[in-house]
């Protein structure tokens, strides 16, 4: 039976040895093994560490991500030989570490993937101070793009407010990492032992959209309509009705826009029903005249429905537009980014949407690292899938930090559970499907991805 390894890591003060000093004295039950990297000729991070009953070994001469990976082998290497079996290991990074090659180690060869498994890399965030680290994009980026789960920590020493900005761009950097929200790196420590890094459910319990393609668009909401000339009001609402609010403050999630707060691109277009076939029919088609050129219109300007983009230029947030229709019925509203509720006013009275959805809008953040996923029904076909991640890694594999992924493959009636660091990667059956559905789940976090090209060469794949 293969040891579970968990990876701390985060940059300098985030607060990983009171994580590990945590681990080390709480009751838990497990026989641990500790491994410390120090950056410098001289160790102190062990005089930091509590005494307690789990071994602990120290590399000092250099940073695990260059000559200490020679010294990272040896020490695993003498705690197989050991004669009672461990529970568990855990590996302590110099906060200037990148990931990586630590991860990189346990794929490296049969005897470390058959004798180890690396269960999380988990990263502690200092809430107060990362924010300057991740706008000059150091390693602090690659520590939270690797992470498998992640500790905001410090959290008393910033607003609430201030906690949700960080954790949606952290979000946008690693959309399928856990967060935990601490103070002194508290938290039950399942949260952080024996998590199983590769398994994606996580992602859709945090966000689940994540798996969607990204839109144009944030929000859309559909409205039974009579014929006539009806009033588009964005911002605040005069009329005394509150009006719906369609989710544009939903926790979480950064809003996009096209880079002017006071430019809202709203589309408006017919359907001839409220049948989920219908709906996707007209988002697909406001994916594309999203993608046109647009009509900008100034306050009091009338809105035609049909596949034109209107870019509304509003007057501190706010605007009102003459929305004219020539026939009732139903009439998709799509609209862009996160202002004020829009509301749509017919003789006085605030229409209420029959349906509404947010969508996974397109990321406008700088950061260049992001997350990719992909879910698609079907059975792989073995050769083409083993050539496309071969390419993939060789021409792609310095920007991919980590993948991983469930895959269903043709003549197996077992799960292919993989992932991988960079151009290394391993892949094994495990458990059979039985009556689950043979669904493949993927997902790629690094820089530079692109998520069409992704999922149309995966989808290449099937057999």
């Amino acid at each position: 039976m293969s040891i579970p390894v968990t990876v701390l890591t985060g940059f300098l003060g985030s607060g990983k040895t009171t994580l590990l000093n945590r681990i080390l004295t709480e009751y838990h039950g497990k026989k641990l093994a500790v491994i410390e990297n120090e950056f410098g000729e001289v160790g102190v991070d062990n005089q930091l560490v509590i005494p307690s009953d789990e071994e602990l070994f120290e590399m000092n001469n250099g940073c695990i991500c260059c000559s200490v990976r020679g010294d990272l082998i040896r020490i695993l290497g003498r705690l197989l030989k050991r004669k009672d079996q461990l529970d568990g290991i855990l590996i302590e990074t110099t906060g200037l570490a990148n990931p990586a090659p630590v991860a990189q180690t346990f794929f490296t060869d049969d005897e470390m993937k058959q004798s180890f498994r690396l269960d999380a890399i988990v990263t502690v965030v200092d809430a107060k101070h990362v924010l300057q680290h991740l706008d000059t994009g150091d390693e602090s980026v690659k520590q939270i793009g690797f992470a498998d789960v992640i500790l905001l920590n410090k959290t008393d020493l910033v607003t609430p407010a201030e906690l949700d900005v960080l954790e949606a761009r952290i979000h946008g950097i690693n959309a399928v990492a856990k967060i935990h929200r601490t103070q002194n790196c508290a938290l039950p420590l399942d949260a952080v032992l024996d998590v199983g890094g590769f398994n994606l459910s996580r992602a859709t319990e945090l966000d689940p959209q994540f798996m969607e393609p990204e839109y144009p668009f944030e929000w859309a909401g559909a409205y039974a309509l009579p014929a006539g000339t009806h009033e588009l009001v964005i911002g605040h609402c005069d009329h005394g009705h509150e009006g719906h609010d369609h989710g544009h403050d939903h926790e979480g999630h950064e809003h996009h826009h096209h880079g002017n707060p006071n430019e809202l691109d709203v589309v408006v277009m017919p359907v001839k029903s409220l049948d989920e076939k219908d709906l996707t029919a007209a988002r697909d088609a406001a994916v594309l005249v999203f993608s046109d050129w647009e009509s900008r219109l100034k306050n009091g300007d009338t809105v035609l429905p049909g596949a034109t983009l209107h870019r509304l230029l509003l007057t501190e947030g706010n605007g009102k537009f003459q929305l004219k229709l020539k026939e009732p019925g139903f009439y998709l509203v799509f609209e862009s980014c996160g202002h004020d509720p829009l509301h749509i006013h017919v003789i006085g009275e605030t229409a209420k949407p029959g349906w509404q959805r947010d969508y996974h809008a397109a990321h406008t953040h700088n950061d260049a690292v992001t997350s990719v996923g992909i879910n698609t029904p079907g059975d792989l076909d073995g050769k083409r899938l083993n050539d496309w991640i071969s390419e993939l890694l060789r021409t792609k594999g310095a920007d991919i930090y980590r993948m991983k992924g469930v895959l269903a493959v043709k003549g197996s009636n077992k799960r292919l559970v993989f992932q991988g660091v960079h151009m290394l990667f391993d892949a094994k059956f495990d458990r059979e499907w039985g009556s689950d559905p043979r669904q493949n789940t993927l997902v790629f976090i690094g820089k530079n991805l692109d998520r069409s090209a992704l999922t149309e060469a995966f989808k290449a794949c099937l057999a």
